[in-house]
């Protein structure tokens, strides 16, 4: 989400094509909810001195969408 080839859209288009990846490589997807979306934005500044901060946001979110699979009653 560091590129910005748009004049606008362009978290939109990045957490996509994050999404679609993980789908592409069996990855659990996950989406960054209002709640987590300042620490995404921090995790992403800070990649470059703290790799875990994104790491955990990412994982925590995975979690949350993993428990709707699983109240959905959907495989993974």
């Amino acid at each position: 989400e560091r590129i910005h080839p748009f004049q606008d859209g362009n978290g939109r288009v990045g957490r996509l094509i994050m999404f679609k990846e993980c789908l592409k490589y069996n990855i659990v997807p996950f989406i960054i909810e209002d709640n987590l979306k300042m620490f995404y934005y921090r995790g992403l500044k800070e990649w470059d001195n703290e790799k875990g901060y994104l790491t955990d946001t990412c994982l925590t979110a995975q979690d949350k969408y993993k428990a709707y699979l699983d109240y959905f009653r959907i495989r993974y």
